[in-house]
């Protein structure tokens, strides 16, 4: 998973500059509806949550970029958690807003003032991706378009690469984790759930209207490794990239509203997002 200087600067300034915007414009009822599920009473609280692991991540990232010693902690995550939202609770709601904003801005310009090769510290890496990259997918209440992008763009376009890198042992750990019998056919799967809903997705922006069948899983699933049986690896991965290219440029051209239609953006978040996370490769 590649995480570079220009990478960050984009989910602290596009993916988080515009994710309290774009959950106010969901409709009440799924705004309360999607904080529950995440956890939460409140969107406030969650985003208490968010700011106290940025104020947290960046003073040990500035420490680390700057040769600085920090204080080495061990995490109760409930407690921190706890906390952070206790922090804020009595803060006025346009004061708080502000403070949040203000915390994000500061990232930014910090981030800016380090130089390339922080980005390639271990530790640095480590908290950009926990409290940056993947929080945005964590704590994703509504899609945007950037996040799509760039999961297609860097996760999925490693993926590959990235399981091929393993050892014997972690190879042969993770397939039966993932339900799958070879990486042929978890491939084979993935492609073919990607195919469904770009075909859906352009179903849906082309024909008022359109309908479509619900699949049983499993047996979609059964159906996609039989379909993909007798290709080869290499022709199966070179379709792999192609389908994911044809996503990508699906998805740049979107027209902005699409990403309101909540079946567009159901297909999107599950393919793209919650299916990188439902088979991610291990470290």
């Amino acid at each position: 998973m590649p995480i570079t200087k220009q990478r960050t600067l984009e989910y602290v300034e596009v993916e988080w500059g515009t994710y309290i915007d774009r959950f106010y414009r969901l409709p009440k009822e799924l705004q309360t509806k999607r904080v529950k599920e995440m956890g939460y009473e409140q969107f406030r609280d969650m985003l208490a949550h968010i700011l106290a692991w940025w104020e947290e991540g960046m003073e040990i990232i500035l420490a680390v970029a700057e040769d600085r010693p920090f204080e080495r902690k061990k995490y109760d995550f409930d407690a921190f958690n706890a906390e952070a939202v206790a922090k804020y609770k009595s803060w006025d709601e346009t004061e708080f807003k502000s403070h949040f904003e203000k915390t994000r801005q500061k990232a930014v310009t910090d981030l800016r003032s380090m130089k390339e090769a922080a980005f390639e510290i271990r530790r640095i890496k480590s908290w950009i991706d926990g409290i940056f990259i993947h929080h945005a997918r964590e704590h994703l209440v509504t899609l945007s378009r950037f996040l799509v992008m760039d999961m297609l763009e860097n996760e999925w376009a490693a993926y590959i690469e990235e399981f091929n890198g393993l050892t014997v042992e972690k190879k042969n750990e993770f397939l039966p984790q993932q339900g799958f019998g070879s990486f042929h056919d978890l491939v084979a799967h993935i492609i073919g759930w990607w195919e469904e809903g770009a075909r859906i997705i352009m179903g849906i922006l082309d024909t008022p209207g359109f309908t479509w069948e619900n699949h049983d899983v499993d047996a979609f699933n059964a159906e996609l490794a039989q379909k993909y049986a007798a290709w080869s690896d290499d022709d199966l991965y070179q379709h792999f990239h192609t389908v994911r290219k044809a996503l990508i440029n699906l998805t740049a051209d979107l027209p902005a509203d699409a990403f309101l239609n909540k079946d567009i953006e159901s297909w999107l978040t599950d393919d793209v997002v919650g299916h990188y996370d439902e088979h991610p490769i291990p470290a």
